[in-house]
């Protein structure tokens, strides 16, 4: 048989042949310990502790290049790792933790190494494994008696200066009640939770060294699919601080100027392909991004609109300014400038699609992000969303500590939602079990009391809230005059406008049979004092006359957003009648601008009163010498034919005199 044959039957490679006993020769001491241990039978019954009393025979040259990163890891805290046994050794000596230098380690390897049987390619793995174990488990340990010791020098000090700070921290302590984490910002962090990490993931590639996006973004993740992305004209200044506040808003340059221009002759054209077109010029234009997510969302495309919302969110998140926050609670942005509200309207639209895909903790940290940016107006009036999302993100410390604070100036208990959610947290905090036995009664006694009183101040909330759960009344109950009827229809417009968009949104809450039984339970309590005559039942109708006579403008700009059907069929109809975009829906009364759109010259606009007659007709009417403004090139029309029939007319018109109509 050849030489190499027998090389490759015994596994070994070439340039690896034993050198002799005296080629190369380190005497390396050992510790104590290891002396102690004895010696360890090895393959073929050597030992290998005799091996490294004589010194460390190396087999192959290049394995010297290691031996002094060897020695440098593996020292800690002044204390050198001892040598685990080889791979070989019996199974009972494997669970032992040894200690000793470094160099015992290699010693029972290259032993090994010496054996024709066995490759130096597996002992030098073994080797990386072994460091790579030590290194875990050294400054693991190290960690934990620093953490011991730090522990034991606190309880010192608290002892001998007497004082103790049990129970739950003091209030100066504790976060802003609309501090904004993160982590929760980033839906992959909650649906790994749910279903881990390896099903989330799946197969995604690393990120490739050359990346194409100028930085990371909070909000979304920039994804290799999207164009390029080149700065479209956006920014955004400080405006002024005061009172630990700082006022931010967004600017447009001159081409963005431009681009928003064309954007809105393109919404007046009624055409998506115009804004298309835009986008191929613009791909970062937001207000494009925001109305393209529209159109594809109604024709069912969610995954295109949801593509689009995020690529809106990381160009406005690129304008930030240094000093902008998206945690901390102290920037405002005025919603009375247009620049601004494509920033709220992409959060909103972000968090819809976030709560459909089945992540109410990130959800509800985008509405705490949005109600940061203007919380005594609440343009959004996301006070009617938060509530329902904590409950199904199971956050009811959050609800109760929010309606705590803010009860006080900000009356919470008259809106339905938080009259009805508040006390359904209490009751869902005492269902748990890892809580003590004086916290769920109190948590019990309070959700009775709040429940009470959100039926005697919202009696037409019960029947509908039974009839969407699928749950028939009692008789008593549905034949009683304050829960009847009567109680829903005596009920202020406005009032019922809320009462439709909670029961439309969370009705489903309450499904559960033990929430149901403390209901039917509470219910029965507020129809016996209704009997006897408690004067708190008139005090909450004379309450509800006065407080809900007509719903301000941001109530209904949130229906509008939320497409609750219930809802939306409650507005009033001078809302319903005006036009309502996408990108601006019911803007403020009092807009500040800060630019203001040129007039649009065409030739209907001068004197052609037929041409102004049909264009009162058809919106979409263009006569031949009219084209959209700026270059924005007109899509496929599909009105060819009408176009050109109201051309004739328009010609005919022009030469018909209203002297002839006379003669007629």
């Amino acid at each position: 048989m050849s030489r190499r044959a027998l090389r490759r039957l015994r596994g070994e490679q070439r340039g690896q042949e034993p050198l002799g006993p005296d080629a190369l020769r380190f005497d390396l001491l050992e510790d104590d310990d290891a002396d102690d241990e004895g010696p360890k039978p090895g393959l073929g019954g050597r030992r290998p502790g005799a091996a490294g009393k004589e010194g460390v025979r190396v087999n192959n040259r290049f394995e010297l290049i290691n031996m002094e990163d060897l020695e440098d890891g593996l020292v800690v805290n002044g204390e050198r790792s001892d040598a685990t046994l080889p791979d070989s050794v019996s199974s009972g000596n494997k669970g032992r933790a040894q200690r000793g230098n470094p160099e015992t380690k290699q010693d029972g390897d290259v032993a090994n190494a010496g054996f024709p049987e066995q490759s130096n390619a597996s002992g030098k793995l073994r080797k990386k494994k072994k460091k790579q174990k030590n290194k875990k488990s050294c400054p693991g340990e190290s960690s934990e008696n620093g953490l011991e010791d730090i522990d034991r020098i606190l309880e010192r000090i608290e002892d001998s200066s007497g004082f103790s700070h049990p129970g739950p921290p003091p209030l100066s302590s504790r976060k802003h009640i609309l501090y904004v984490e993160h982590r929760h910002l980033n839906p992959d962090t909650e649906l790994k939770r749910y279903f881990g990490a390896r099903a989330v993931l799946g197969e995604q590639r690393p990120r490739q060294r050359q990346r194409v996006y100028p930085k990371c973004a909070w909000l979304t993740t920039p994804k290799s699919t999207w164009p390029r992305y080149s700065k479209p004209g956006l920014s955004m200044r400080l405006l002024e601080s005061k009172k630990g506040l700082s006022f931010f808003a967004f600017e447009h340059s001159e081409e963005y100027q431009q681009a928003q221009h064309k954007f809105l002759v393109a919404v007046e054209s009624m055409e998506p392909n115009n804004i298309v077109v835009l986008l191929q010029t613009n791909p970062y234009h937001v207000d494009s991004l925001l109305q393209l997510s529209d159109a594809c969302r109604f024709q069912e495309d969610q995954e295109m609109a949801r593509d689009l919302i995020e690529r809106a969110l990381y160009s406005m998140e690129c304008a930030f300014h240094p000093l902008f926050s998206l945690t901390s609670g102290t920037c405002r942005l005025d919603y009375r400038r247009p620049e601004n509200r494509s920033f709220y309207l992409a959060l909103y639209k972000q968090m819809s699609f976030l709560e459909k895909r089945g992540c109410p903790r990130t959800a509800l940290e985008y509405c705490k992000l949005i109600l940061s940016l203007e919380p005594d107006e609440d343009p959004l009036c996301m006070l009617l969303l938060i509530d329902h999302l904590a409950l199904r993100a199971r956050n009811y410390e959050y609800l109760i500590r929010l309606f705590q604070e803010w009860e006080a100036h900000r009356n919470l208990s008259q809106l339905p939602n938080f009259a009805f959610s508040v006390p359904l947290a209490y009751f869902l905090l005492s269902q748990q079990t890892d809580l003590p036995e004086h916290e769920l009664t109190s948590a019990r006694q309070q959700a009775s009391l709040l429940i009470q009183q959100a039926l005697t101040m919202f009696p037409g909330v019960l029947m509908p809230l039974l009839e969407c759960c699928s749950v028939r009344p009692d008789a008593t109950v549905s034949n009683h005059h304050f829960f009847g009827p009567d109680a829903e229809i005596s009920q202020p417009p406005a009032l019922s406008q809320l009462v439709s968009l909670y029961l439309g949104r969370s009705h489903f809450l309450w499904k559960e049979p033990a929430t149901m039984s403390w209901l039917e339970e509470n219910v029965r309590e507020v129809l016996q004092a209704v009997d006897a005559g408690d004067p708190a039942v008139e005090a909450c109708e004379n309450r509800r006359k006065v407080l809900y006579q007509r719903a301000p403008r941001n109530i209904h700009r949130h229906v509008i957003l939320s497409e609750i059907k219930e809802a939306v069929a409650a507005l009033p109809s001078d809302v319903t009648t005006q036009s309502v975009m996408g990108f601006d829906p019911l803007p403020p009364l009092d807009t500040i601008y800060s630019y203001v759109r040129p007039e649009r010259l065409s030739p209907v606009s001068h004197g052609n009163t037929i041409a102004l007659f049909f264009r009162s007709l058809l919106p979409n009417y263009t006569t031949e010498g009219e084209r959209l403004e700026e270059g924005v090139a007109r899509g496929p029309n599909r009105n060819q034919g009408l176009n050109r029939l109201m051309l004739a007319v328009r010609d005919m018109m022009a030469n018909f005199h209203f002297n002839d109509l006379e003669q007629l």
